[in-house]
C-alpha cells in the first residue's frame, strides 16, 4: 500500500517525479508521500559543476533522491540526487515497483472479498506489513509457502483470497545453493564408478539437482528450489547419495558447502 501523506525522515531515500526545472534547481513530487512537493538545489543534482541542469534530469522523470532537510511546519523538503550510489538507487526503485505491484494485488483481493480499499489496512494490510516487513514480501511468502501463510494468517476469509491472488500473480522466488563434491576411485573401472556416483546425486531430484565438472576429482553440485531449507535438505541427500555409492565400491568421497 502507498505510504501515508506524512513526511519522510532525514536520510531516507524517496522516489519522486520531476515536475519543474529551473536554473537554480528542480521541483519534484514525492510518489510515496501523497505527492508532497520537494526541492533539489542545483548543487545537489550531481557531483562536480553542473552547467546545464537538463543534462542530468528532465520533467516527468522518475528519480531516487535522499532527504537532506525537512521542515514540516513550512512544508519544506530538500533532497539530493548526488548523495546516493547506483546500488542504492536500483534497490529503492525495485522496492518501490514491488510495492506498487503489491498495492494492485491488494485491490484484487478486495474485489474478491467485495471490500472497499479504505478497509484494507485494518482488515489485513497493516498486520501483514508488521509481520513481514512489506506487503510484497507477504505476497511472496504466500506464493512460496502457502501452508506457513495459512497457519500464520488463520481462518479469516481474506486469507483464502490473498493466497489465491498470490498464487496467480507472484512466481515463487528461486534460491540456488551449491558445493564442491570430490569423488575418486583408483580401480580400473573407477571412471564408470565415479559417473555412477554423480548420477546417483542427480537422481535424488532431477529437476532441482545438477552436477557440473570442475576438474577431477572435483564436481560442483547445484540445487535450485523455492525454499532455502528444502534446497539444503536436497543438497544434503544428493551429496550423501553420491558419497555412499562411491565408497561402496572402495572409492573416496567428500563434500564442501560453498
Amino acid at each position: 500500500m502507498p505510504k501515508s501523506t506524512d513526511f519522510p525522515e532525514e536520510g531516507d531515500l524517496v522516489v519522486a517525479t520531476v515536475t519543474s526545472i529551473r536554473n537554480f534547481g528542480a521541483f519534484v513530487t514525492l510518489d510515496e508521500y501523497g505527492n508532497r512537493e520537494a526541492f533539489i538545489h542545483l548543487s545537489e543534482v550531481a557531483t562536480g559543476w553542473v552547467k546545464y541542469i537538463r543534462d542530468h534530469i528532465r520533467e516527468g522523470q522518475k528519480i531516487v533522491a535522499r532527504v537532506l532537510r525537512l521542515d514540516p511546519a513550512k512544508n519544506q523538503i530538500d533532497l539530493s540526487l548526488k548523495r546516493i550510489n547506483d546500488h542504492q538507487r536500483r534497490e529503492k526503485i525495485q522496492g518501490w515497483k514491488n510495492e506498487q505491484k503489491a498495492a494492485r494485488l491488494v485491490a484484487l483481493v478486495g474485489q474478491q472479498l467485495k471490500v472497499e480499499p479504505d478497509a484494507m489496512p485494518a482488515l489485513f494490510a497493516d498486520a501483514l506489513v508488521e509481520r513481514y516487513g512489506s506487503l510484497f514480501e507477504a505476497f511472496e511468502v504466500a506464493s512460496a509457502d502457502p501452508k506457513r501463510f495459512q497457519k500464520e494468517g488463520g481462518k479469516a476469509a481474506w486469507v483464502t483470497a490473498f493466497l489465491r491472488v498470490a498464487g496467480e500473480n507472484i512466481p515463487p522466488p528461486q534460491v540456488t545453493i551449491k558445493g564442491t563434491l570430490e569423488v575418486s576411485d583408483s580401480a580400473p573401472d573407477g571412471l564408470l564408478r565415479v559417473q555412477s556416483a554423480l548420477a546417483e546425486a542427480e537422481a535424488v531430484d532431477p529437476e532441482a539437482v545438477t552436477v557440473q565438472y570442475v576438474g577431477a576429482p572435483r564436481y560442483r553440485v547445484q540445487v535450485r528450489g523455492t525454499q532455502y531449507k528444502q534446497a539444503e535438505e536436497t543438497l544434503k541427500r544428493a551429496t550423501e547419495a553420491a558419497i555412499a555409492r562411491i565408497k561402496a565400491g572402495g572409492g573416496q568421497g567428500t563434500f564442501a558447502r560453498q
